[in-house]
């Protein structure tokens, strides 16, 4: 089934539901993973119209259903009421605007109910450019580690100093300044991109992403390994990027490394994708292609070191809607332990870049 479909309205696209039968998650799973996402007023009654938009706006009603438990990615998109529609206002990305669009419209149709009300509206990139303007930080060749499970590679004692939608922190590791960065907000797709585009016009010299992947080839336990790499196909294009741990991560047991594909959506990820791209390729997620092209551009080092969440090829136990399970959280703490040591292994066994030195 086609995912989108266009709308009269000028600029307005239509959100068509994927079909659950095709995707590589079961559908029980596919239906939790979807309610763990949408926003209560979705799912507690219906509109004559849903309309997602970008636009980053705390003041609108925020879902009861947004995560607690840690510091970073914990907001979710907001909604505004107006009359019988409603406007849902996501981080301005065109790829998080669409994946959140067909996060509505297939969550409604498992759901049995009314499906054609949901519409997005793509932002203009100078809207997604602009939305980063507020992260300002004062960088002369820092490494910036951004992403995923930062408050456990941070130190314990550290304290966070707050920005709008933002957190960061700063210390020394192995002689190099090291900024660790967290947002409230989810930094999908190519807005990802735009945090190392932002970050490089900052002064930094080197980001590291750590976050999560899913693997693409059979076999592949998720939570036991972790991944890296230095390419990934991005919109039909190979991008590779001058790699921030070269060979060092992938020389360490426990760490796969292989070819990426991005990905604007886990919805779009069905048997059929699988299929086109589980001979080539290793691992799968929406932001390290974007961000790796945004490196490459700005002429600094990237590098990403991945826990495999899930995998779309072999059926496991754990996927992504289970992620707060307990076996979960002490499989990944392990892993945390373990990309904590490989960074600041490669930071120690690096000649270049002293303290405060820029590239």
């Amino acid at each position: 089934m086609t995912p989108l479909l266009a709308d009269p309205t000028p600029g307005l696209l239509r959100a068509a539901p994927i079909e659950p039968a095709g995707h590589t998650m079961t559908h029980a799973r596919l239906l939790r993973y979807l309610e763990i996402k949408v926003h209560h007023l979705i799912q507690d009654q219906d509109w004559d119209s849903i309309r997602v938009i970008g636009g980053y706006d705390r003041t609108a009603v925020i879902s009861r259903y947004e995560k607690t438990g840690k510091l970073f990615n914990i907001e979710r998109p907001t909604a505004e009421i107006h009359g019988r529609d409603l406007i849902v206002k996501a981080f301005p990305g065109a790829d998080y605007v669409q994946h959140y669009a067909l996060i509505i419209a297939t969550y409604l149709a498992m759901a049995g109910r009314p499906v054609g009300t949901v519409t997005y509206q793509p932002p203009e990139q100078e809207e997604c450019r602009t939305a980063l303007d507020a992260l300002d930080l004062e960088l002369d060749g820092d490494l910036v580690i951004v992403g995923w499970g930062l408050q456990y590679l941070a130190p314990e004692n550290g304290v966070w100093t707050r920005g709008p939608g933002y957190a960061w922190q700063r210390l020394d590791v192995a002689g190099r300044r090291v900024v660790y960065l967290g947002f409230l907000h989810s930094i999908w797709g190519d807005v990802a991109g735009r945090v190392v585009t932002r970050l490089a016009e900052l002064g930094a010299g080197d980001v590291v992403y750590v976050g999560k992947v899913g693997s693409l080839t059979p076999g592949v336990e998720p939570n036991a390994w972790l991944a890296t790499g230095n390419t990934s196909l991005v919109r039909g294009a190979m991008v590779s990027w001058d790699d921030f741990f070269g060979d060092y991560a992938a020389a360490h047991d426990g760490v796969r490394s292989g070819l990426h594909v991005s990905s604007p959506s886990i919805l779009l990820e069905n048997r059929d994708w699988l299929a086109q791209h589980t001979a080539s390729y290793a691992f799968v997620d929406p932001e390290i292609g974007p961000m790796g092209a945004a490196a490459r551009q700005a002429g600094i080092r990237f590098g990403y070191l991945h826990v495999i969440s899930n995998n779309l090829a072999t059926h496991y136990p754990a996927d992504l809607s289970n992620e707060r399970h307990s076996d979960v959280l002490r499989q990944r703490a392990v892993l945390v332990d373990r990309i904590r040591t490989i960074i600041t292994g490669r930071l120690t066994a690096s000649p270049t870049h002293p303290l405060g030195e820029s590239r």
